[in-house]
């Protein structure tokens, strides 16, 4: 049985990991500064720790009951949707950054031979509509559109020359835009599919909500549970170079305007409005982990038949907070 550990496991994609690994039969610690928002963890232990700070990252690494860890899974990160990443890059590129570099230090000081990093396809450049796809290696020459980017481009450097120098074993996913219940849907760190689904929960039948941009942007949005099915298919694999992990549905903002009001049964109308909207596209080829045996098994359509109710509940219940 395998003994695991989940930084930034009190998040979105942390917390479904967690559950991901646990069905498999894993032992699970979970790390983060904060418990899951929404449902309890799963995990066998969960620690409390700020991994902003060496001493931390050493005490989450330390053996559980059973033994030491076998595996890390490194999610923890200051992130959130475009208008946090625009607005904060001052905190993303310093809190993020200490947290990568003291993790993978404490893991190769406690002996844990392998290392998942979770990235981004924010490393990428801007694509412009009707590009063609391009694979993991044109993430070079570097040109992330943000920081955010930056910084995780510099973590995948950092946790490869741990692999080179320190003999560690690492496997890096560079995520798409990732949807699913149990994630923020309000706040300002909420990604698009939550954010159009609260919208549209919060409007009546025949309103009209706000859309940064004009709405043509092509995004690729992955189901969480393909996604933490991804992770785990990429740590068995002998693969050692970063991987996009993601769907082949691309999607427009205004096609998931249309596709969050088809599962809610509204008419919704849109309004444009400026705002941080990111790159024009994401056109970014996933033939490394196909050739894995991997793929996106959940539509955008399926997917947001499964998030919308649960955000609408979540409005509802907002709303009844707020009037009692």
């Amino acid at each position: 049985m395998k003994r695991v550990l989940v930084c930034g496991a009190g998040g979105f994609i942390g917390h479904h990991l967690v559950h991901c690994l646990k069905a498999r039969g894993y032992r699970v610690c979970g790390v983060d500064q904060k418990t899951p928002e929404f449902s309890p963890s799963g995990a066998d232990e969960f620690r409390i720790l700020d991994l902003r700070k060496p001493e931390n990252c050493a005490a989450a690494t330390a053996p559980m009951a059973e033994g030491p860890f076998d595996e890390v899974y490194q999610l923890a990160a200051d992130m959130g949707g475009m208008g946090f990443i625009h607005d904060a890059e001052c905190e993303i590129m310093t809190n993020s950054a200490l947290i990568n570099i003291h993790m993978i230090n404490a893991a190769h000081e406690a002996s844990i031979g392998r290392y998942f990093y979770a990235s981004s396809a924010c490393v990428y450049r801007d694509q412009q509509i009707g590009e063609s796809y391009i694979e993991e290696d044109d993430a070079y020459p570097a040109l992330p559109d943000n920081e955010y980017g930056w910084e995780k481009l510099y973590a995948e450097r950092m946790a490869l020359a741990f692999a080179r120098n320190r003999g560690m074993t690492v496997r890096i996913a560079r995520f798409q835009n990732c949807y699913g219940p149990e994630g923020t849907w309000y706040g300002g760190r909420e990604k698009a599919p939550a954010a159009i689904c609260r919208k549209v929960a919060m409007a009546n039948d025949g309103d009209t909500i706000e859309v940064w941009g004009d709405g043509t942007a092509l995004r690729v949005y992955t189901y969480v549970a393909d996604l933490c099915d991804g992770i785990y298919t990429l740590m068995q694999s002998n693969n050692d170079e970063p991987v996009n992990i993601g769907s082949r549905e691309l999607t427009s903002v205004n096609e998931l305007v249309t596709t969050v009001a088809e599962v809610a049964g509204k008419d919704i109308h849109i309004r444009y409005i400026d705002g941080p909207v990111g790159v024009q596209a994401r056109y970014h080829r996933i033939d490394r982990m196909e050739a894995l045996g991997w793929t996106a098994k959940t539509s955008l359509l399926e997917g947001i038949e499964r998030t919308y109710p649960w955000i609408d509940e979540q409005v509802s219940g907002k709303r009844s907070d707020e009037n009692g």
